[in-house]
């Protein structure tokens, strides 16, 4: 099998750059197979953030080639009894990561195939058998190198057990009617200060809201009015001016606000989680 015969490997952590974690991960990659091709998604996860690691699985997974292995871990959990697993999405992507919610929206808006316990007996770098906080680099990544080589297949990762068991954080939907919208801040862009909601444009514009319409906008934090405004929906930031507030459609096809080279979250002291609710309403 050629190094073009191989599934990619992309890695995303909560580990930074700032020692050498991500270092001894790809160490470990390129111990079991020269070959393998490793790149990153991220390692600037919020620390201990398994609703980020699962949200940014969501972004990215499907605009990788078909049978890529996505290593992700955020384990807060790591060296308890939380389950290490490969699952298998329903179109041909692997993902390897802690069973601690990180699976949550694959598994609702893609769909998992399959999911496996990572036998530790099999799949564990044995040299670091002495430690139980580094998983990600002893078990992951270790085990993700297995399967992209072809020393083990998916079967060989260790035992299956029933998808509906994968441990999931709660997804909240929005409110739609004509002319009005309720959702929450499910994520930010944090370069970019934007705010990304849980509300679909095709259903955003479902409810009677078309490009070039001025929306009332009220964001709320635990019920208390954090920012009101009359504001753009636009396709894109170049239809207002610098330092305006908007809301537009983002990359995943989602309503979002932003500020015109400006960052809403730090402008605005917003922030995301479902706490943090956002409401449109039609102005006639």
């Amino acid at each position: 099998m050629s190094m073009f015969d191989k599934p990619i490997l992309v890695f995303q952590t909560d580990f930074t750059y700032a020692e050498g974690a991500v270092s001894s991960m790809y160490g470990v990659v390129k111990t079991v197979d020269r070959e393998l091709e490793i790149f990153d998604g991220t390692h600037e996860l919020p620390q201990y953030d398994t609703w980020s690691a699962s949200y940014r699985l969501y972004q990215s997974l499907q605009f990788w080639p078909k049978g890529t292995i996505y290593v992700s871990v955020v384990d807060p959990g790591v060296g308890t009894s939380r389950r290490a697993c490969v699952a298998k999405t329903v179109d041909g992507y692997y993902i390897v990561t802690p069973d601690n919610g990180a699976l949550t929206h694959v598994k609702r808006f893609i769909g998992i195939e399959a999911v496996r316990e990572i036998d530790e007996s099999v799949n564990r770098l044995k040299s670091t058998a002495g430690t139980s906080v580094f998983h990600g680099r002893d078990l992951f990544g270790y085990t993700a190198a297995r399967l992209a080589s072809g020393i083990i297949d998916f079967e060989g990762v260790g035992p299956e057990y029933p998808v509906d068991e994968i441990v999931e954080h709660e997804l909240l939907e929005p409110e739609l009617s004509d002319g009005h919208a309720k959702g929450i801040f499910e994520i930010n862009d944090p370069n970019f200060g934007n705010l990304w909601t849980n509300i679909y444009t095709e259903d955003f514009q479902k409810a009677g809201f078309s490009y070039g319409d001025t929306i009332h906008t009220v964001v709320r934090h635990n019920g208390e009015t954090a920012y009101e405004a009359d504001l753009l929906f636009e396709k894109s930031f170049g239809f207002v001016d610098k330092g305006d507030v908007m809301i537009y459609n983002n990359e995943l096809m989602k309503v979002s606000l932003a500020v015109c080279q400006g960052s809403l979250c730090k402008m605005h002291h917003l922030d995301f989680g479902p706490d943090w609710t956002v409401e449109f309403t039609k102005i006639n």
